[in-house]
């Protein structure tokens, strides 16, 4: 690990699992598309019902359809069976080419499989049916900070969190505080995650994150308060842990260095912080 702490996608992924369980979308908590709402369609249109929600006395057989084969694929997807879950978006597509919430799906399928092309392809049809959906754009945001497309991932965010009644604002300003430390945007990634820690304190990514950023400026203090809520849950791991040693170590706290060093020797023993720790190396 680099002097500045850096937190790896793939550990900001592990917390998440910990934090989350039971929710298997891979990408920093992209939203779950909503299968019981459709949206732009061509009979939606022509019936002036625009995006209201759609009850079963207002489907018609083809928005049925389309609507079952979406359930199914959404918990295709959610078990991880991914081209299952593709092939029923392609079936619901089928019965109503106009489904803004299966290319929505259908974006976050691609993203799982690497396939950047069509996952924006697919995010920008739900978007051009569904200009209004604050998921499909937080999705289509982190796809594009993954491609390095960091100003176009802003603008992105930034449509998401003006969105009037937005649930989630914890979720895309953490996602956008992850994008901007990626971008090196270190001043901006501190506001964007104290914004989501204002709303949600007990996510363990923005903890993590701040207590990070404040190590990499040496205000050790600051760092410790952050860390040591992500290490006193049970999303603590071995990164979070060693960051935290490092931390106490730096404060002068060998109590709290012992407990947590003995927490990641018990709980990680394979893992390179351990390994780290018992060799004394603090550097790595």
């Amino acid at each position: 690990m680099s002097k500045a702490f850096p937190m790896t996608t793939a550990s900001a992924q592990r917390l998440l699992a910990a934090s989350f369980a039971g929710v298997a979308v891979a990408f920093l908590l992209a939203g779950c598309v909503n299968t019981r709402t459709t949206t732009t369609s061509l009979a939606d249109t022509s019936s002036g019902k625009g995006n209201q929600l759609v009850t079963e006395s207002d489907e018609s057989s083809r928005q049925r359809r389309a609507r079952l084969r979406m359930e199914l694929a959404s918990g295709y997807f959610e078990h991880g069976q991914t081209t299952v879950a593709l092939d029923e978006i392609k079936q619901a597509l089928v019965a109503d080419p106009n489904y803004a919430d299966a290319y929505s799906l259908r974006g976050l399928v691609y993203m799982r499989l690497e396939d950047a092309a069509q996952a924006e392809d697919s995010f920008r049809r739900a978007i051009a049916l569904n200009p209004k959906d604050p998921n499909t754009r937080h999705n289509y945001g982190w796809l594009l900070c993954q491609q390095n497309r960091y100003g176009d991932a802003a603008q992105q965010f930034t449509e998401v969190l003006a969105m009037p009644n937005y649930g989630d604002r914890a979720k895309t300003l953490m996602t956008q505080g992850l994008c901007e430390l990626k971008a090196g945007q270190r001043p901006q990634a501190e506001r964007s995650l104290l914004q989501a820690y204002e709303i949600d304190a007990g996510n363990p990514v923005v903890g993590f994150n701040l207590a990070s950023l404040l190590a990499q400026r040496e205000e050790w203090s600051r760092a410790q308060f952050y860390v040591r809520r992500v290490n006193n849950s049970p999303s603590a791991n071995a990164e979070t842990l060693w960051l935290g040693i490092k931390i106490e170590r730096k404060l002068n706290n060998r109590e709290a260095v012992a407990q947590l060093g003995g927490q990641l020797q018990r709980r990680f023993p394979q893992s390179r912080e351990a390994s780290a720790y018992e060799r004394g190396n603090f550097n790595d």
